[in-house]
Parts: C-alpha cells; sequence; structure tokens
C-alpha cells in the first residue's frame, strides 16, 4: 500500500472521490462533511447542517454539487461553489445509509438513496422530486448503487440478501415525457404555503399506495441469496457482469449475471469479522475489501485468492471509495481516513544508445525507436523479450510484482544488457542479454539474484547490486558471478544509482548522495538531496539531475551542486534537452510533477511550461517535442514550448543578439518575465515588449532610458484622475535626469510639479538669469515671501530683498540690509518708518561686526562656464539588448559561427584536403640539410625582417651548436613563495611566504582583527618555519630551502603549499595546560594558557574537516574557560556584595565546562548561596550538583554527603534572602562585559571571531574583550583554518 494522504477525526462513514480535481469528500460520525484536497493534505471546506451522523455522499460528475444522507432522515444536495446547501430532500422515515448520483450525468439527474426504512428511493434532483420507490427488502438496506452503464440498480440489506433492479420502465417513462403519469407517483418539493425557506419539500401529496407497495417502474430483476448474515455492501464490476458483496458472515462472494439470470461463482474468505465494505478495482482484476477486523484486503478475481493484506492497528474500517479514472482509493475509519494505491504506477524505463528507449510493459520488456517517429507519432515499438515472474507471487500477477526499476548498459556498444529490478521478496534483479543488430537475435535467459534498489552498470563487463543483508556493494561479472566485495563509505547506503563514468556509482545514504570510485574506494563527492528516486544524466555526460521528492539537485560531472529547486508537490520524471541544435542540449531540464511540466537550468532558474490532465513520465526532449510513458507504459508525444527556458539560458550565457532575436520573433509576455529581466539587471529588454505604461515607465528609469520615461510620464499623467499620481512620476522622472545631467527634462519635471523652489535653484546653478528673474515674478504674483527673498538672494538684488523685508513688517532687518548694502535712502525711509511706530534703530548696527573679513558682502549669481543644453557627458554607445539592428546583425554573427563549427568537418572531407596533403607529403623532403632554405622563402615585411636580423647578429657566435637547432628555453618558472600566496587564502600560508601585508588583510577581513600586535609572535613563526637554511661550501653562503606541505608524492610545481611552524599538537598542549592550571586554582596561569590558543588558531592550518572542526571546538573551549575565568575574578571584587557574588556563582555555573570543572563551579555556587541565605538557588546547586556522574565515585564521598545536607537544609528554609537576576529555568548566555543574562530575543552582538556575546550596541566597533583580537559587531565570513 502506498498512502497518498491520512487525516485524523472522527469515524469516517462515507467516501467520494471528485471525478477530475484531487478532492476526496468524507462524512462523518459528528455530522460532519469535510472536503480534503488530498494531494496538498488540506481541509477545503466543511458542511456542518446535518443532525448526527452522516452516512453518505457523492460527487455529481460535471455539476459542481454534493449530495449527502444521514441520520436525520434528510438527503441534502450542496454547492460547494456557494458552499451552502441548497435545497432538502424528504421521504424517508429512517437512518439514510448511501446517497449516489446517477453515472451518466447528462442525461438522468437522478439521487439513488438506501435507508434503514428498508426501501430505497429515486430522485430527480432538478424538479425536487420523488421518482420511485423500491420495496421489497425486510430489514435495512445498508447500500445501493447504479450500474456504471446498464439500467441496474444493486442494493444489500440486513435481510441477507442481494437485489438487482431494472430501471428501463423508469428510464423509458421519463425520455418519453409522461409528465401526466407522474403525478401519480411523484411529489414536488418546491415551497409551500407554510413558508418553508430551507428547500424542504412537504410529503402531503404522496400517493399511499406508492408509498406503501411502491411502484411498477422499477422491478426487482434477481434476488442473491447465500450469506449467513446481513449484507452490508454491493458494488457492480465496471465492464463485466459480475457483482461482489460483504456480509457480516465475514465473507465476500463473487456473482455473475446474465440476461435470465444470476449465480454464486465463489466465496473469499479471510477477514476475522464483519465485512463492511467491497469494490471492484477501477483499472485492475481485483476485488478490494475492508473489515471491522481492522484489516483492508485485496483479492485477485481471476484465480479468487487473497493477494495482499494491510492492517491497521487499533481502527475499524468502514468505508471504501474509487477513484473514477485513477488508481487510486480511499478508506474510512474510527479515526480518520487513508488515500493509497496498491502500488506504484511508474513504468520501468532506461535510456539505451541512438535514441532508443527500453521499458516494461506487464511482463514484456519493449524497445521504443524514437528516431522513427514522424507525423505526430512516438516512434515504434519492438518488443525484446518476455519477464518471468519470480518470488512467491509468481503463480499471479500480485501488488508490487511489477519492475521497479531498469539500467541499461551505455558501456557495451556490441550487445544490449538490461538490469530489470523489482521490490519481490526484499528486491530482486535479472540480466537480460540480446543483440542489438537483429530484432529477430537471440535472447539469453535472465540470470537472477536478491539486490536492494537499483542495480547498475559499472562497465561493458561488470554490474553492481547492493547486498541488503549486509549493504555491500557486489560487483558482478556477465556471467553473474561475483568479483568484488566493497564496503560502501557509510553504514546507511540504501540505493545506488549510475554514476555518469565507468566504475563510478552515486550513493544514496540519509539525506545525502555520494559519488563513489568502486575501484579505489575513493569518495569523489557528496551532496545534500534529501529523499532521492533517480539520477538522470545530461546526453554528454557534464551533468546529472538528483531527482528527489519534493525537489532538483543538478551538479556537475565533479559532483559540485549547481542549483537546488524545490517543489510543493511530487516530482514525477525528469530529462534532459537533447537537441541536436540550438545549444540547449544539456543545458535544459524538464521535469514533470502530477499536474505540470516544468523547466530547469543550471543557473537555477526554473518555471512551468504547461499543465497536464494525467501524469505522465518524461524520457526525453528534443526541440519543442516532450517523448514520455503514461501509467499504463504507453509511449506518448506532447508539444511543449520551452522559448521561455531558451530565453533565459541565452540570457545567462550572455548570448545578447540570440536574446534580442527572441524579443522580436518570440511570444515572450507577462510580469514574471519583466520582474525576472528587472531582478537579474536586464530592464532594457523588457521594455521592448512592455507596453503598459506604467511597467515601462519603471523599466524606462530602471536603464535610463529619459526618452521613453517622457513618453510614459506624458501617457499616464493623462490618464491619472489624481494630480498627486502625476507628481510622483514627474518627481521620479526629475530625479533620474538630474543624475544624468540633462536639465531641461528636470525643468520641465519641475515645472510639471510646480516644484518653484527646486526650479529657482536649477536656474540659479546653470546661469540662466532670465529665467530667475521669472521666478522672482512668479513668486511675487503667488504672495510667496520666502520664495520672493530666495529669488532675489538668488539674483544678488539687494534693493528687492529690502522691499520684501519692508513689505512683509520685518523692518528692523530691513534697515540692517539697507545700512549693510549702502543703500541710504532707503534705511532713512525705514528709519522714520520705525520711529513713527514707537520703535528706535540705535543699537541695531553694533550687533553687527565691521571687520573686513567677517563683514557680509553682496551675494551675486556665478557666471556660467559654458552654456549647454545638456550637461557634458559622454555619448554613450547602444548596447545589444537595447539595439534591434545590433541584435538582428550579432544574431546573424552567432548563427554563422555556430553553422561554420558544426560543418567544420565536412568542410575537410569535401574539399579535397586530404588527397593534396597526402599528395603533398610524399613529395617534400624534411631533411635537416634542406632546414636552411625555409628563411629564404619567408616574406616576412620589412618590420620583421629587422627584427630578425637583430636576432642573427646577436645569436652569430653561437654557430656552433650544431643539431641543437630547435632547442627553446624554458619558461621562467616562479619562486615558491609566490606560489603560495596564489594557492591559498589562509593567513599563516601568506605569512609563510613574506607577505604580511596579505595576511594582515585577510585576517581583518575573516575574522575582523584589529589588534595585530598580539599576533607578531605567530606571524614571524610562520615565516621562519617554512624555509630551512642549508650550509654551502667554503666561502660560499648557505642555501635557504622551502618546506613543502604536499610534496609527498612528488613535486607539486606551480601548486604547492609550505609547512607551517603551528600544528594542532600546539594547539592540543595548550588546552592541556589551561585545564592544569584551571583544576589547581591558578586561574591566571589558566588564561594565559587558553588565551595563547586564541592567538594561535588563526595561524593554524588544518589537514581535513576534522582537524577544522577540532579547531573550532577549542575556540569555543577557550571562550568558555576564559569567560568563566574573568566571572571568577569578578567574584573576588563583589566580595563585599552578597547578591552580586552570589549572581556571579551562578553565571559561573553556566560556562561550557568540563564535568569535573563544573563539579568545582557548582560547589563553589552551592557554598555561596548557601552562605549568603539564598536557599532555593542554594537548592539548585545542590541538585545539579548531585546528577553530576562524577558524584558516584569514592573520592566525592565528602562532597556528596556535604551536598545532601546543604540540598535539606534548603528545602527546609526555602527561602532566598535576596533578590537575584538569574532564572535557572531559562536558556541565557552571558554578556562578556557585564557579567550580565543575555535572554532569548535580546539584541546582541557578537565577537567576529571567539564569538563572545554583549547585550545591545555599545561594545560594537570596540575590541572583544575575551580574545582581545578582533572587532565586535562586525558580520565577517568566520575563521579559515584550511588550506
Amino acid at each position: 500500500m502506498l498512502t497518498k494522504f491520512e487525516s485524523k477525526s472522527a469515524r469516517v462513514k462515507g467516501l467520494a472521490f471528485h471525478p477530475v480535481r484531487p478532492w476526496v469528500c468524507a462524512s462523518l460520525h459528528n455530522g460532519v462533511i469535510q472536503l480534503w484536497d488530498y494531494r496538498v493534505g488540506t481541509v477545503i471546506d466543511r458542511f456542518e447542517e446535518h443532525d448526527g451522523p452522516v452516512r453518505g455522499v457523492d460527487f455529481h460528475l460535471t455539476q459542481p454539487l454534493l449530495v449527502s444522507g444521514g441520520d436525520d432522515y434528510k438527503i441534502k444536495v450542496w454547492d460547494y461553489k456557494l458552499r451552502r446547501c441548497l435545497f432538502t430532500l424528504l421521504g424517508h422515515l429512517d437512518y439514510i445509509r448511501t446517497v449516489q448520483f446517477h453515472p451518466n450525468a447528462s442525461q438522468f439527474s437522478w439521487i439513488l438513496s438506501a435507508s434503514d426504512d428498508q426501501t430505497l428511493r429515486l430522485w430527480d434532483f432538478e424538479k425536487r422530486t420523488c421518482l420511485s420507490v423500491l420495496t421489497g427488502h425486510n430489514h435495512y438496506v445498508m447500500s445501493a448503487s447504479f450500474h456504471p452503464s446498464d439500467d441496474l440498480i444493486v442494493s444489500a440489506s440486513l435481510d441477507q440478501t442481494v437485489r438487482v433492479w431494472d430501471t428501463t420502465g423508469l428510464r423509458k417513462k421519463q425520455q418519453g415525457g409522461a409528465d401526466g403519469a407522474m403525478n401519480d407517483y411523484s411529489v414536488s418539493f418546491s415551497l409551500g404555503t407554510d413558508g418553508n425557506r430551507n428547500g424542504e419539500g412537504g410529503t402531503g401529496g404522496l400517493n399511499v399506495q406508492a408509498e406503501l407497495f411502491g411502484t411498477n417502474d422499477v422491478v426487482v430483476k434477481y434476488v442473491l441469496e447465500g450469506h449467513d448474515r446481513g449484507v452490508n455492501w454491493a458494488a457492480f464490476h465496471p465492464t463485466l457482469p459480475l457483482i461482489t458483496s460483504a456480509a457480516d458472515d465475514r465473507q465476500v462472494k463473487l456473482w455473475r449475471m446474465s440476461e435470465t439470470k444470476a449465480w454464486e461463482v465463489d466465496t473469499l474468505r479471510g477477514h476475522a469479522n464483519n465485512v463492511s465494505c467491497c469494490l471492484f478495482h477501477p483499472n485492475q482484476d481485483l476485488i478490494v475489501s475492508d473489515s471491522e477486523d481492522r484489516s483492508i484486503r485485496v483479492w485477485d478475481v481471476s484465480k479468487r485468492v487473497g493477494v495482499q493484506t494491510f492492517r491497521r492497528e487499533g481502527d475499524r474500517f468502514w468505508i471504501l471509495a474509487a477513484h473514477r479514472s485513477q488508481s487510486l482509493l480511499a478508506a474510512g475509519h474510527d479515526s480518520g481516513m487513508i488515500v493509497f494505491k496498491l502500488e506504484r504506477e511508474r513504468p520501468a524505463s532506461a535510456h539505451g544508445a541512438a535514441n532508443k528507449l527500453y521499458y516494461v510493459r506487464g511482463r514484456e520488456l519493449f524497445c521504443h525507436d524514437y528516431s522513427r517517429a514522424s507525423n505526430g507519432t512516438a516512434g515504434i515499438d519492438v518488443p525484446i523479450a518476455s519477464l518471468r515472474r519470480v518470488g512467491q507471487q509468481a503463480q499471479t500477477d500480485g501488488i508490487g510484482s511489477s519492475p521497479r526499476f531498469l539500467s541499461y548498459n551505455q558501456h557495451n556498444p556490441s550487445e544490449g544488457n538490461v538490469l530489470v529490478c523489482s521490490e519481490v521478496d526484499g528486491g530482486c534483479y535479472e540480466l537480460i542479454t540480446f543483440s542489438l543488430t537483429s530484432s529477430s537475435g537471440s535472447v539469453t535467459d535472465g540470470k537472477r539474484g536478491s539486490c536492494m534498489g537499483p542495480a547498475c552498470f559499472l562497465g561493458k563487463t561488470r554490474f553492481a547490486v547492493l547486498d541488503r543483508q549486509t549493504r555491500q556493494i557486489v560487483v558482478k561479472n556477465m556471467n553473474n558471478e561475483t568479483t568484488k566485495r566493497v564496503q560502501p563509505p557509510v553504514l546507511t547506503v540504501d540505493g545506488i544509482f549510475d554514476g555518469g563514468a565507468s566504475g563510478r556509482l552515486i550513493l544514496r545514504a540519509d539525506d545525502r548522495a555520494i559519488l563513489f570510485e568502486v575501484q579505489s574506494r575513493r569518495v569523489l563527492g557528496e551532496v545534500t538531496a534529501p529523499k532521492i528516486k533517480s539520477v538522470i544524466w545530461s546526453p554528454d555526460g557534464s551533468k546529472a539531475a538528483i531527482q528527489c521528492k519534493y525537489g532538483i539537485v543538478i551538479v556537475d560531472k565533479q559532483f559540485e551542486q549547481l542549483c537546488s529547486v524545490t517543489d510543493a508537490v511530487r516530482i514525477k520524471s525528469g530529462a534532459w534537452d537533447s537537441s541536436p541544435t540550438g545549444g540547449t542540449a544539456s543545458e535544459i531540464f524538464v521535469y514533470t510533477t502530477i499536474n505540470h511540466v516544468k523547466y530547469c537550468l543550471a543557473s537555477g532558474d526554473t518555471g512551468t511550461i504547461r499543465t497536464l490532465e494525467n501524469p505522465i513520465y518524461a524520457q526525453t526532449v528534443m526541440k519543442d517535442q516532450l517523448f514520455c510513458l503514461d501509467r499504463e507504459a504507453r509511449t506518448k508525444l506532447i508539444e511543449i514550448d520551452t522559448t521561455e527556458a531558451r530565453f533565459k539560458l541565452a540570457l545567462s550565457q550572455k548570448k545578447y543578439g540570440q536574446v534580442m532575436h527572441m524579443v522580436k520573433h518570440s511570444r515572450l509576455c507577462g510580469r514574471a518575465i519583466v520582474a525576472y529581466l528587472q531582478s537579474k539587471g536586464f530592464p532594457e529588454v523588457a521594455l521592448h515588449f512592455v507596453r503598459e505604461p506604467k511597467t515601462r515607465f519603471r523599466l524606462a528609469l530602471a536603464c535610463g532610458n529619459i526618452d521613453a520615461a517622457i513618453e510614459c510620464a506624458l501617457t499616464l499623467e493623462q490618464q491619472s484622475e489624481s494630480r498627486q499620481g502625476g507628481r510622483d512620476t514627474w518627481g521620479q522622472l526629475g530625479s533620474e535626469a538630474l543624475r544624468q545631467g540633462n536639465y531641461q527634462v528636470v525643468e520641465m519635471s519641475y515645472q510639471k510639479t510646480s516644484d518653484f523652489d527646486r526650479l529657482s535653484f536649477l536656474y540659479l546653478i546653470t546661469g540662466n538669469i532670465v529665467n530667475l528673474r521669472k521666478m522672482l515674478a512668479i513668486a511675487n504674483k503667488r504672495g510667496d515671501i520666502m520664495g520672493r527673498y530666495h529669488n532675489a538672494l538668488f539674483l544678488g538684488d539687494a534693493e528687492e530683498r529690502v522691499r520684501i523685508l519692508e513689505e512683509s513688517g520685518n523692518l528692523p532687518l530691513a534697515y540692517i540690509s539697507a545700512k549693510l548694502h549702502g543703500l541710504e535712502d532707503d534705511a532713512e525711509r525705514i528709519q522714520v518708518a520705525i520711529e513713527t511706530c514707537g520703535g528706535s534703530v540705535e543699537g541695531l548696527m553694533e550687533k553687527l561686526s565691521t571687520e573686513p573679513k567677517k563683514a557680509s558682502c553682496l551675494l551675486q549669481p556665478p557666471t556660467p562656464i559654458i552654456k549647454a543644453t545638456k550637461w557634458p557627458t559622454r555619448e554613450v554607445v547602444k548596447t545589444t539588448l537595447e539595439d534591434f539592428e545590433g541584435a538582428t546583425e550579432s544574431y546573424a554573427e552567432e548563427q554563422v559561427t555556430q553553422n561554420n563549427a558544426t560543418d567544420l568537418n565536412d568542410d575537410w572531407e569535401n574539399d579535397g584536403y586530404g588527397d593534396t596533403l597526402a599528395s603533398g607529403m610524399d613529395d617534400m623532403n624534411l631533411d635537416d640539410d634542406d632546414l636552411g632554405d625555409w628563411g629564404d622563402d619567408l616574406d616576412l615585411g620589412d618590420d620583421m625582417a629587422e627584427t630578425k636580423e637583430e636576432v642573427v647578429d646577436e645569436m652569430d657566435g653561437l654557430t656552433n651548436m650544431g643539431e641543437s637547432v630547435g632547442y627553446t628555453l624554458p619558461d621562467a618558472g616562479r619562486p615558491p613563495a609566490a606560489c603560495w600566496s596564489i594557492n591559498s587564502s589562509h593567513a599563516a600560508v601568506h605569512s609563510a611566504a613574506g607577505g604580511v601585508t596579505s595576511a594582515l588583510q585577510l585576517l581583518n577581513r575573516q575574522i575582523a582583527v584589529s589588534d595585530f600586535s598580539k599576533l607578531q609572535g605567530a606571524i614571524v613563526g610562520s615565516y621562519l618555519g617554512s624555509f630551512v637554511s642549508v650550509p654551502g661550501v667554503p666561502g660560499s653562503g648557505s642555501m635557504s630551502v622551502p618546506l613543502l606541505s604536499n610534496d609527498v608524492s612528488g613535486h607539486p610545481g606551480d601548486n604547492s603549499l609550505p609547512r607551517t611552524s603551528l600544528k594542532m599538537k600546539n594547539l592540543v598542549n595548550g588546552i592541556r595546560s589551561g585545564y592544569r592550571f584551571f583544576q589547581g586554582g591558578k586561574f591566571n596561569d589558566s588564561k594565559d594558557a587558553f588565551a595563547s590558543v586564541l592567538l594561535d588558531i588563526p595561524l593554524v592550518v588544518t589537514d581535513n574537516k576534522n582537524e577544522a572542526t577540532e579547531v573550532k571546538e577549542m575556540l569555543e573551549i577557550c571562550r568558555e574557560y576564559i569567560t568563566a575565568i574573568r566571572i571568577k575574578g569578578a567574584i573576588a571584587e563583589n566580595s563585599g556584595n552578597p547578591a552580586r557574588s552570589t549572581e556571579l556563582s551562578a553565571y559561573f555555573t553556566h560556562c561550557n565546562l568540563q564535568p569535573a570543572h563544573l563539579l568545582l563551579a557548582l560547589r563553589s555556587a552551592m557554598g555561596t548561596s548557601f552562605k549568603h541565605k539564598n536557599f532555593i538557588s542554594a537548592a539548585s546547586f545542590a541538585r545539579r550538583l548531585l546528577e553530576l556522574p562524577d558524584m558516584s565515585s569514592e573520592r566525592n564521598a565528602d562532597l556528596r554527603v556535604k551536598a545532601t545536607k546543604v540540598l535539606q537544609k534548603s528545602e527546609q528554609m526555602a527561602r532566598n534572602e535576596h533578590e537575584l537576576n538569574y532564572n535557572e529555568s531559562s536558556t541565557f548566555s552571558i554578556d562578556c562585559a557585564s557579567f550580565l543574562p543575555i535572554y532569548a530575543g535580546a539584541n546582541v552582538v557578537n565577537c567576529s571571531y571567539c564569538g563572545s556575546s554583549y547585550a545591545g550596541t555599545s561594545m560594537k566597533g570596540k575590541v572583544c574583550l575575551t580574545c582581545g583580537l578582533s572587532v565586535v559587531g562586525i558580520q565577517t565570513l568566520g575563521l579559515v583554518s584550511g588550506s
């Protein structure tokens, strides 16, 4: 059983699948009807109008209707789009067990219901009338259902019978339109005179005879008797004249019908309690039944034997439902429901050589040739071999017996090898060998064995399987003989996949994919990929797509991750583009979900190509054609449009000519493409095909296209209803134009927005005095005092400024301004005005300084150096992305280049170069004596001739070199120190190379080191330790020889790296010294030891990931111990403050110390708290102390007794004398500056190197108090420990 969805709710009594959408409706025992989306697993809606349990529910085939029947004797018809009940049908006198719409929904608007009142009823829901009452059962009618195609109804009752009813008469009567006759047997459910507004009908006009004895429109055709107890369910076969029934006698019976009679075929026994429901599987020859014995059983109809049993502990099953078109089943139980499949429907398939696909349909292996596809057909199928049934289910096509995986040997071009794997009996494989040249060639009988998951070919004559017991990789030859067993690098491997090259495998372990080389047993790469389903390699082998349950991970050949994509629904399949032209091969990965075809690029870009009605399994993609298999393993050809994917691919590959050609000739549109182009920094591309003014305006501003922005702004101004919208548009345009220096557009923008202040300043800086005087006049007309004054100030018009101040009533300011600028007449007039008003001008001028340097002078507008319409800028040539003509030329050049590259081999073959070269080689005399003649035949020009003469003159003395004419000087090498700096980003390596400046820069960038003086010793040691001095012969100097760390297998050349003086052993010794001093109470010596390790860590080079992890752990240890020692010092300083010393003792115990040291800290904190009468805290520390493992040893017996006494005494007192800022139940970190707790959610900054925490921002930008090296609060890459 493959569970697709599971819900938790009250007991489920009724179930129904929606015919099209991924919905299932469940009616519950508590009266609620739930509508679930089983694909997403969410409740879409709830309907709660029934009183009591709802036992039956069904969807209409075409209309948005839902019918339900419950224990309140009511049948309700709901519109799930309107989310309400449309009307209620009344007539039944007891509980309603089942309801169903007629399967032929286009012709019959019928509803069938079965009830405990021993009747069945047929209703016309469009007329809201009862068409017929079917009587005959003498006990509760437990179920009733229509035949899928015939005029038949089957019902099951607790009277131990199954009845088949013929509705031919009613059908003819309805189609004949005998409305008059209907009045004898039907009741209208229209709104009565009693004002009932709930849509509920009455029964007052029902014919009494029809009510008691039924009508003759529907007659009993068969009565099936054979069950010993009440029958709970009966169902028709979808196509065959078969009926299945389930009863309380724990049996499932199979019946057959003919035109005249029906009889029992067989009885299926196996359930241990009442069988609640049974039905025929919609697509397979199976019967599915569920029971109160908490099991679901699957039976083979042809063999009449049990095939599978699924059990659920604790929940009884009550109901089953099957999807009309898919192989989905649903079962309701006591605590909810499950939606499931009996087996996987994915056909096993694998790509072969030369556009061939190998797949399994039924028990046959087929080869499909894509190269012969034409006229919309997907190609031709050729049967290869028949597969044998294996395992315990060899006699029947049981559940799970179909092949699951298929693998084709790509390494063998001479013959075909296929591995077929299934999950029968825990996993098995079959090796099939056949001829590739002849379709009628012999097929070698399959060689079989057990395995776990898929099997893969390693080479031409080898394949690998995973042993399911030992989890070892077993390598076998083509005779199925084991040649090698390899232990995988991890023990949790549960699957292997093709590694893309000979001798390589991809291992699936937990949530990882590991590229493993079998021969050398090396791990070549590893990526995170949860729930891996398959691995699809690109046609050229350069990339691989790891298909997961909910995502795709794309890696390259070296297993470096290129991108990762996640999806909300399950991913079904995927295939790489293999188009021979267009440059998209191995670049576009197309994958399918249950309802969509999507694409993914190596750059991480994704998109949706089209929707699907039914799930498909992609096999290959060529241009705009998707070759795939459906769930019946039938090949299909689906048209897709990959224009968007090719567009994004060309953009990522910077093929701008192709990009613009696609913009011009393809239908690219939509907000998604516009947003994508903006996010990638290409708004000028989107500008070509966007016509909406607002979006186009935004794009024009983004790419700096002022002309297009003006056009859009004018359009938006005409469309805008509010003035504010136009102001915002012109304001943005003005800002962009000002940035570009186009002050004509800036002037227009300011005029449109009436921004007079900015307009005046624009005229000032551009020297436009005429317009500045106009702005003065405009301000005067507007009555804008400040505007007038600013414009007068810009113009240098002192008289106007005095006049403005005088008119605005600022007479003292006007008097001072007039006196300063020598306007004596105006000053006298203003003085008179001031004195007239009772004021005085005495002392006004004394407030101003009369010194020459500080005295004010008249402000005059600057004289412009150059007058132009725009700011002088350099002309920018249009890029390919802006110019259509340039794009066309660029695209043509790309096409010519591509065609030339494609036809290169043809040119060499067709132009006759082969023959010419062959004959020329025969005629040429290549003896060494003729080499001198080459100089006379070459005409290299004057410049080259002079150069050659100079070379000959310089080398004239070396004519005796003889045969060494072809000698060339070797390229100059680089000193080792120069290579070291290039090959590594570690500060120790740069220090060893003598690059102290670059080393300090690296330390500052990586861990924000600020105080370099403390690292002087370590840096000098790195430099001195990377070379060794070798004494030379007497009288000569010594030689400096570099010490390399990667020269074990040979000289590394330019990839050399130095040895460094500081090793992991130095750090370990320092940590041990710190531990020893801490244990002995020598806290200052311990702090110095840990601080020394902190200073050495940045200059230690690790050899592997384990050492890098250990270095980071040592860094944390040093930080914790230095913090603890600083807190210990603070305790001594606050010995006179009981509350603070107790707090610090408590914080001391929360440092991450070794167990032996934590014991000392807890003992100290317990004693301090007990001494200061904080008994609650003392009890807490005593409990923590007693819980330590070391307390059980004999050497701590006295301490254990003491802690027990402290705990007893503290529990008796149970009070704290001092209030503490300490909460032992909350997790916190310690502020390394104030030694106060920092709880979760508080604002905190950390040291970039050691990670010490500081509350607030007071320490941000300062040197850390713990390590003394790095600056706090700077986000950096972090410590780099590997070379």
